[in-house]
């Protein structure tokens, strides 16, 4: 068994700071507009600014997050040919900078929280609960951690809806479990890829899954977003409410995005950092504006 490296010697820098709250990771919190933009809101008075509000205290919500779970990790961490370099499992802040870290984060987003009312505050709790239980329990649990992880856009999206005082519908709820599902295997394909035998060692539960275990079920469960989002665009409902049946047009688009993060998975080796392939990959970037583009003519024009 490998030992954990001695600690390093802590030497706090502001841009370390910055570092360890990750806001290259703070693109996942733009599932909060998600409902804004297929409730048709954007032009309602107020809508667009509570939504921006919503997503901002969500980064700095998740950046307390991301701060408190590279504390609890950072001797495995350093075993990791990645994450040995984050700041904390570098050495680079010590606990009073992370407390310090951690209080501002989640003060900023208290005072946030509360501009847009008690249920949103109750939503900001739910997210904390879920990623202390996925901190101390889940991430140890072969399945329920990437369950854990489709359950936070799940929150997320739910924030987004309650922001603006609207219902999540049926066909959003599916289709963001599925492809937060699809995005949580292809997260634990990735690192199984990197630490080939020492994955164990970096968590017990990655140890459970095999590469070929992984592909089977980033395939079903590609294939299922795909065809719900399809079944999604096609509704009655859906076509009744937008006033057209245009946002059928926008499936080629999903389709092509999820083939595209298939194939940069299995031939370039990325998938762990989905926000990373989404800040970088130039095709996936074309795709999801000119799906954006179709939503917005489908929706508003």
């Amino acid at each position: 068994m490998t030992p954990a490296p001695a600690e390093p010697r802590t030497v706090a820098t502001p841009l370390a700071a910055i570092r360890a709250l990750r806001p290259r990771q703070w693109t996942k919190n733009g599932v909060l507009l998600v409902p804004l933009l297929f409730a048709k809101n954007i032009t309602v008075a107020g809508q667009l600014l509570r939504s921006a509000i919503a997503v901002a205290a969500f980064c700095l919500l998740a950046s307390g997050v991301y701060v408190m779970n590279d504390w609890f990790d950072r001797e495995k961490d350093r075993l990791h040919p990645e994450k040995k370099f984050r700041p904390i499992a570098a050495g680079q802040l010590g606990l009073p900078s992370v407390l310090v870290l951690i209080a501002l984060c989640w003060g900023g987003t208290l005072v946030l929280s509360l501009a847009l009312g008690g249920a949103f505050v109750g939503v900001a709790l739910s997210y904390v609960v879920l990623q202390l239980l996925y901190t101390t329990l889940l991430k140890h649990v072969v399945l329920l951690d990437v369950m854990a992880l489709a359950l936070g856009f799940i929150v997320r999206v739910v924030a987004g809806a309650v922001a603006i005082d609207v219902q999540v519908s049926n066909w959003l709820f599916l289709c963001t479990l599925l492809g937060a599902v699809f995005l949580g295997f292809a997260k634990r394909r990735a690192e199984l890829s990197s630490l080939e035998d020492g994955a164990a060692a970096h968590r017990a539960s990655l140890g459970e899954y095999t590469q070929t275990m992984l592909d089977q079920m980033m395939s079903i469960s590609a294939a299922c977003t795909i065809l719900a989002y399809g079944l999604y665009t096609v509704s009655p409902e859906t076509i009744a409410r937008v006033g057209s049946d245009h946002l059928k047009l926008t499936v080629p688009c999903v389709i092509f995005g999820v083939f595209r993060y298939l194939f940069l998975v299995h031939k370039r080796g990325l998938g762990g950092s989905p926000e990373k392939v989404l800040l970088s990959d130039l095709p996936l970037i074309a795709d999801i504006a000119v799906f954006l583009g179709i939503v917005a003519w489908g929706l508003y024009f």
